[in-house]
């Protein structure tokens, strides 16, 4: 029960504990984290292809995503809608304008060529091709661990992330609305409370959720997950700019754990300067729960 546990959470805590001073060490341990999560995903597009009764697993993971993706974002959006009406958040920003979402779209879609590219290769059926999910496993634990030392070197204090009372509440919204959401995936799916809780804490680390769902609950069910935050990010681009004005709290909640990095230069161009320190702040906050919630509903 606990082996699962220790997989994920060891490498993240050692990796948490050591501290670097170095920005070029820092910016190597980034592209490697981008290099890695593409041969994880490679990895798990084989895993896919050497699935028993493929088109019907195909069809699954395609229910599912649909399913999650419609109930956990409704759930989002019911609640933030509720905390911006409950604590409004004004908005004295007006907006520049915006990259192109759709290069923007393109380069998250990206990841999912990679997993298609990894499912072609393995409907060859080469024979060492079976060994895709024990290297995905071993490539993972550096990787949790390149993603600890990450989340300790971002810049954030622990003052900071207290002070930033918007970002933390945002974040708790997210979190509490997102697990309601899988407490009712779960029961419309009809899956077991815990895998539909684990499915939840992904909140849009597509790159990181479908990977440890892919190695705790088999590629069905990683796959479902890595297509469900995979659109949570891309709704999220396409409605900030126009949710910001009605409601800052619901751009930036959508966004989830992407607040921080990928989406944030869309929320400080949409919602101004003023809306940085709370993506930051969310987006964190967010990153470090997903691999604790996840190993916690997965073992």
């Amino acid at each position: 029960m606990f082996s699962g546990l220790l997989i994920i959470l060891l490498p993240l805590i050692l990796g948490y504990l050591i501290p670097l001073r170095h920005d070029a060490a820092l910016k190597l341990i980034n592209r490697f984290l981008s290099w890695i999560v593409y041969i994880i995903l490679f990895f798990m597009g084989i895993s896919l292809a050497f699935l028993d009764n493929l088109a019907a697993n195909l069809l699954s993971i395609l229910h599912y995503s649909i399913v999650t993706i419609v109930v956990i974002l409704a759930c989002n959006i019911a609640a933030l809608l509720w905390l911006e009406r409950a604590l409004p958040w004004k908005n004295h920003h007006q907006q520049e304008k915006l990259p192109s979402r759709i290069a923007m779209a393109l380069e998250s879609l990206k990841l999912c060529g990679v997993v298609v590219l990894g499912f072609l290769l393995g409907l060859t059926g080469l024979a060492f091709l079976k060994h895709a999910t024990e290297a995905s496993e071993y490539t993972l634990i550096f990787l949790l661990f390149l993603i600890g030392i990450q989340l300790r070197n971002n810049g954030m204090t622990l003052k900071q992330i207290v002070l930033n009372r918007r970002g933390m509440i945002v974040a708790v919204v997210v979190v509490a609305s997102s697990l309601t959401g899988g407490v009712i995936n779960a029961f419309i799916l009809g899956l077991p409370l815990k895998t539909g809780l684990a499915m939840a804490s992904g909140f849009g680390w597509y790159s990181l959720s479908g990977i440890l769902m892919t190695e705790s609950f088999g590629p069905v069910i990683g796959s479902a997950a890595f297509f469900n935050d995979l659109g949570r990010e891309l709704i999220a681009i396409m409605l900030i700019p126009g949710l910001v004005r009605q409601s800052r709290s619901t751009a930036l909640g959508l966004c989830g754990a992407t607040s921080m990095d990928f989406t944030l230069p869309v929320l400080q161009r949409s919602g101004g300067l003023e809306l940085v320190p709370a993506a930051i702040v969310h987006g964190f906050i967010l990153s470090l729960l997903v691999p604790v919630l996840m190993a916690v509903f997965s073992a």
